[in-house]
């Protein structure tokens, strides 16, 4: 019994240092969880988080418009535990390095044109039977479109609305094969990545009836490419940096009107949000880092042996709420 005692007494010790450590490990995971709760969105691509409307960097915007907007004051505390208030104390130190905005703009009469009620229910049912046939192709012929339609439908995306009028979009127009084929390049690099890696397997399962993969042969194939970037800021004539309100909202509706233009004059487009290229393709384009890439489209005339999923859209009475 006297011979066993030192075996039992190691055996004890082995366990509570077993018990310690497995305890000690769940611990540290429960204090993981947060950061592991974050990883279960994959697609949160970090290119498009607009993070100067909140935080001062080397691109950092001192006025933050959505918490002037609604938050009362001093009582919103942001991630970093920043108070508005501190916030509002940086925008005072740094409001010299930004270009103050145009206060005296003259206004003019409205006009407009007023349609009977006949007029309008027509008219509007032929915009809506206009842009119900539009479908998202990814079979573009490689035949060349007039460069003309592509100002036209660029000047109207830039008819959108923007926060303060600041306009904070670059529309960039890429014909060269080349230049294509390296967007092409680096696109697919990333988009393999992502499907076998940082989509996840419910993503992955979703896109499945669309047929898609990371092969993206309409990079080349298609006559234009049209890479829309957010701009988180602008740049005055006097070098200092200019306020751009919800920049990332205004450029996503002049995205919508671009896809609505595109449709009227009989081009087909697949809408995409590139994930982690946004540098590599602000770079290769040349574009300033204030520049953040939102999405590209690619442009042309469907090909022939084009195909689209055979998809319905949710009537009105489920996407229409009226009170």
């Amino acid at each position: 019994m006297f011979f066993l005692t030192p075996v039992l007494v190691a055996v004890v010790c082995i366990l509570i240092v077993w018990i310690f450590k497995n305890g000690d490990g769940s611990s540290k995971r429960r204090k993981g969880e947060p950061r592991a709760r974050a990883e279960v969105h994959p697609w949160v691509d970090e290119d498009l988080k607009d993070n100067t409307d909140l935080h001062q960097g080397e691109e950092g915007n001192p006025l933050i418009p959505e918490l002037q907007a609604s938050q009362p004051s001093g009582g919103l505390e942001l991630d970093d535990g920043r108070s508005k208030n501190q916030l509002l104390n940086i925008q005072e130190h740094d409001a010299n390095d930004w270009q103050e905005s145009e206060e005296d703009v003259e206004h003019i009469p409205f006009s407009h044109t007023r349609y009977p009620e006949k007029e309008m229910v027509k008219r509007s049912q032929e915009f809506y039977a206009l842009l119900s046939k539009r479908r998202s192709v990814r079979f573009i012929s490689n035949e060349q479109v007039p460069m003309e339609v592509i100002d036209n439908v660029i000047k109207t995306a830039g008819t959108a609305p923007s926060g303060a009028h600041t306009e904070p979009w670059t529309f960039v127009v890429v014909k060269d094969p080349d230049v294509k084929h390296k967007i092409r390049e680096i696109i697919e690099e990333e988009e393999e990545i992502n499907y076998l890696k940082r989509m996840g397997r419910q993503w992955v399962t979703d896109l499945k009836k669309l047929r898609t993969n990371w092969v993206k042969e309409y990079l080349d194939t298609a006559p234009v490419l049209i890479l829309i970037f957010k701009q988180v800021h602008g740049v005055a004539a006097s070098g200092k940096r200019k306020v751009h309100y919800y920049n990332e909202i205004s450029v996503s509706i002049a995205c919508g009107l671009l896809l609505a233009a595109l449709q009227n004059a009989g081009l087909v487009t697949v809408t995409t949000t590139p994930l982690n290229c946004g540098p590599r393709l602000r770079v290769l384009l040349g574009r300033p880092t204030n520049e953040k890439l939102l999405m590209l489209l690619p442009v042309g005339y469907a090909s022939k042996e084009a195909t689209v999923p055979n998809l319905t859209r949710k009537p009105v009475d489920q996407i229409r709420v009226t009170v």
